[in-house]
């Protein structure tokens, strides 16, 4: 429910911002780029775009769900850890060398007047904004469910709630706790936080999947799609990987499962499909379409870089496993430094 209203909120703020100022244009920005414009190819490239996507998006998300025929991926064993370090650095690169750059390229194209975008930095703006709403997100969710959890199992008395307040005085930073009491049946309350990960990442990454998708069928340009093709497709696979590791250990029942990774594989095939259908009445480079692009990937950005700093790596590398083990430490690091670094990488072609 508290992703449900996210997501309104995120709405609301861009109907509140896109009507402002969007009159006052460059003259240049209705001028189409010509060169290498071929509308038959380009479709024809669309379609194997949507097919190839597909595919790789199902089988990121779904390649965790099979760690269970090979006994070194168990979520409890160390090659998971290291596995999940790397797709979380997928995941931290998305929003800051892919989502984010793209937001500031069209919040301060040439196309919007230059008051007031070009003079405020509307994107980081948006993206901190969205980075502290995941974290209340994050946090009433928690403490709503620990509530309905202590209910549920009849501790919710003064004596075992001054018990939990005691344990909790205990906390170590960013929500990731070091208990001293057994108040709370630390299993269920871990459940709860790897299901609120799982909901709120793959939010992020289905808004931005829409406008990439979006961008890519409304293109008539065989030069651009062409290279956007492999990069979104390995894009979509490491991101994949990392989501799929979130909804395993969420331990959702089969129908949240299968609804998180359909929606997960589609929403990009259906971006594209929907700028195919708008090709005709829908400008990238249109005031309206950059500020909706923009402000959405600006919110994209700040629940990524949120969701991969704090509920994946913080919580890995500050916990337990990690820090009772340098050696696992230190191969996790390099597997994050890895993901980022390919995912960096791929930000010269998408």
């Amino acid at each position: 429910m508290a992703t449900k209203h996210f997501l309104l909120a995120i709405f609301v703020l861009l109907l509140s911002f896109a009507p402002l100022n969007v009159s006052a244009v460059s003259p240049q920005c209705g001028e189409e780029i010509r060169q290498c414009h071929n509308k038959a190819e380009a479709l024809k490239m669309k379609i194997i775009a949507i097919a190839a996507i597909l595919v790789m998006s199902m089988i990121g998300v779904c390649l965790p769900f099979f760690s269970h025929m090979v006994p070194a991926l168990q979520p409890d064993k160390n090659l998971f850890v290291v596995v999940k370090a790397f797709a979380s650095g997928v995941i931290l690169a998305t929003g800051y060398m892919h989502v984010l750059p793209d937001s500031f390229e069209d919040l301060t194209s040439e196309c919007l007047p230059e008051r007031p975008w070009r003079k405020f930095p509307f994107t980081t703006f948006v993206a901190m904004l969205s980075a502290i709403v995941c974290m209340m997100v994050d946090s009433i969710s928690m403490s709503r469910c620990k509530k309905s959890f202590l209910r549920a199992t009849g501790n919710g008395d003064v004596r075992n709630n001054d018990k939990i307040e005691s344990a909790e005085s205990a906390d170590i930073g960013h929500g990731h706790e070091m208990k001293i009491e057994e108040g709370i049946n630390t299993k269920e309350e871990q459940l709860v936080k790897h299901r609120i990960v799982a909901k709120v990442l793959e939010t992020g990454i289905v808004v931005h999947s829409v406008v990439i998708g979006l961008s890519l069928g409304s293109s008539e340009n065989p030069c651009t799609i062409r290279p956007l093709i492999a990069a979104i497709c390995f894009h979509q696979l490491f991101e994949g990987m990392g989501l799929g590791g979130c909804i395993l250990q969420a331990e959702f029942g089969s129908k949240m499962k299968l609804i998180m990774m359909f929606f997960f594989s589609c929403t990009t095939p259906f971006g594209i499909a929907l700028g195919i259908a708008l090709s005709n009445v829908y400008e990238d480079n249109s005031p309206k379409s950059l500020i909706v692009e923009g402000l959405l990937n600006a919110c994209s950005a700040g629940l990524l870089n949120y969701m991969a700093l704090v509920d994946l790596l913080a919580a890995e590398f500050m916990g337990p496993k990690l820090q009772s083990n340098i050696k696992l430490q230190v191969w996790s690091y390099i597997a994050v430094l890895l993901g980022a670094g390919g995912m960096s990488v791929m930000a010269i072609w998408a």
